[in-house]
């Protein structure tokens, strides 16, 4: 797939029977919230929490952005 932007709220589409939603673990923005107190740089924490969660960079960005704010 190409092209894909990630966009708050509901998106209906035809297929609703799979993957309705996904939810992010908890520890994912606990882990994100650590770094940042470090001091971690944003690429640093994008690289590793995508790395080890596979999420997509652009997704660990964007919950960096709205779920944990250091």
């Amino acid at each position: 797939m190409q092209r894909i932007q990630l966009m708050e709220g509901d998106v209906w589409g035809h297929r609703k029977d799979i993957n309705e939603y996904y939810t992010i673990p908890i520890s994912v923005t606990e882990k994100i919230r650590e770094m940042k107190i470090e001091g971690k740089s944003n690429e640093d924490i994008e690289a590793k929490v995508s790395r080890e969660n596979r999420l997509n960079p652009e997704m660990v960005a964007y919950i960096m952005n709205k779920e944990a704010p250091a």
